[in-house]
């Protein structure tokens, strides 16, 4: 991207030091400027939560074979059900030399519960 995106809530994350969280609001509002990667399996995906519009699903255990299949210029946020396994994707992409990747703040479940737009819903 050629453009760094300014987030209005960035939040350091407690259990992966190195991340950086956003909320659900600021993926809305740039949500046409960022790649959403949904790391949750592909049931989960589908499943009660739905998912976000536009978002990519890619598995957090196929992650460590894709990563490279990702440009490294674009700004990534993940997504997961809490923000669990979608904090350790964004960790490992840090790891690998990406600079502006995010964590969603909340998940899937904070998303659902601000009533936000999904799709997939089971």
């Amino acid at each position: 991207m050629d453009q760094k995106i300014e987030f209005k809530t960035k939040i350091k994350n407690p259990n992966f030091p190195a991340v950086t969280d956003i909320s659900p609001e600021d993926v809305v509002s740039h949500k046409t400027k960022v790649r959403l990667i949904d790391v949750r399996r592909p049931d989960e995906y589908e499943g009660e939560l739905g998912h976000i519009p536009g978002a990519e699903l890619l598995t957090l255990d196929y992650l460590p074979q894709k990563i490279s299949e990702l440009p490294k210029d674009e700004t990534i946020v993940f997504i997961c059900r809490s923000g669990q396994r979608s904090g350790q994707a964004t960790a490992f992409a840090l790891e690998n030399g990406f600079k502006d990747v995010y964590n969603m703040k909340g998940g899937m479940l904070l998303w659902n519960e601000l009533n936000l737009e999904t799709e997939g819903k089971s």
